[in-house]
C-alpha cells in the first residue's frame, strides 16, 4: 500500500510561489494516477490538478490554469505541486491523493481516491 507525505506549505504573499511535494512510500507508486485537492474554510473540496502515470496526463481546473504545474518523479517516489502568482483565493489545505485509476484523482472532489496525504496549509495574504 502506497503512504504519502506532504511537505511544503506556508505563508506567501500575493503573487509569490510555492512548491509542494508529496513523498510515497511502497513499491508500487509508479502504477499510480496523483492528484492534488484543496479545501478552504467552510467549502467544500474540490480538484485541483492531477497527473496520470505512464503517459504523464496532466489536468487542471481552470482557475489554477497557468499558474499551477503538477510533475512526478518516479525515480524519487515523489509528486510535485509549483505554484506561482498565487491569490488570496488560494489558500487553504491541500491534499495530495493517489489511485490506481486516474478518473478517480481527476475527479471533482475525489470521493473515491484510494490514499490521501495528511495535508498541507497553504495561506495567502493579500
Amino acid at each position: 500500500q502506497v503512504q504519502l507525505v506532504e511537505s511544503g506549505g506556508g505563508l506567501v504573499q500575493a503573487g509569490g510561489s510555492l512548491r509542494l511535494s508529496c513523498a510515497a512510500s511502497g513499491r508500487t507508486f509508479s502504477s499510480y494516477a496523483m492528484g492534488w485537492f484543496r479545501q478552504a474554510p467552510g467549502k467544500e473540496r474540490e480538484g485541483v490538478s492531477c497527473m496520470g502515470t505512464a503517459d504523464a496526463s496532466t489536468f487542471y481546473v481552470g482557475s489554477v490554469k497557468g499558474r499551477f504545474t503538477i510533475s512526478r518523479d518516479n525515480a524519487k517516489n515523489t509528486v510535485y505541486l509549483q505554484m506561482n502568482s498565487l491569490k488570496p483565493e488560494d489558500t487553504a489545505v491541500y491534499y495530495c491523493a493517489a489511485d490506481p485509476n486516474m478518473f478517480v484523482v481527476c475527479g471533482t472532489t475525489g470521493g473515491r481516491v484510494e490514499v490521501w496525504g495528511q495535508g498541507t496549509p497553504v495561506t495567502v495574504s493579500s
